[in-house]
């Protein structure tokens, strides 16, 4: 993370009207995370084993499409709650950072 990120996060957090999302939301990211930590555990396991390479691939491919569905999900998220308070606030900074952190993602 930059110098610029850690600022952001950090003012953030200090700000009791930010960044607040229900325990539903947070749950299902980690879930989702949980689930492709687990998926690259027995990917690993694959490896190790030395299995078909065609199929590490495969499952490899399926760990990236499940990150880039949870990135949607925070993204959404993140939306729906942080950019529509940004809005109204008149909060360039926060729209910015979506932006550069969108930049980051899509890469």
């Amino acid at each position: 993370m930059s110098h610029d990120q850690n600022d952001h996060t950090h003012r953030q957090t200090q700000s009791p009207h930010r960044h607040v999302h229900s325990d539903a939301e947070k749950k299902a990211v980690i879930n989702r995370l949980s689930r492709a930590i687990g998926h690259l555990e027995s990917i690993k396991r694959m490896v190790d084993n030395s299995d078909d390479c065609s199929q590490i691939l495969i499952q490899l491919a399926a760990v990236r499409s499940a990150i880039n569905n949870t990135g949607k999900v925070v993204l959404k998220n993140h939306i729906s709650h942080c950019i529509v308070e940004a809005v109204e606030q008149g909060d360039e900074e926060t729209i910015q950072a979506l932006n550069d952190a969108i930049d980051r993602f899509v890469k």
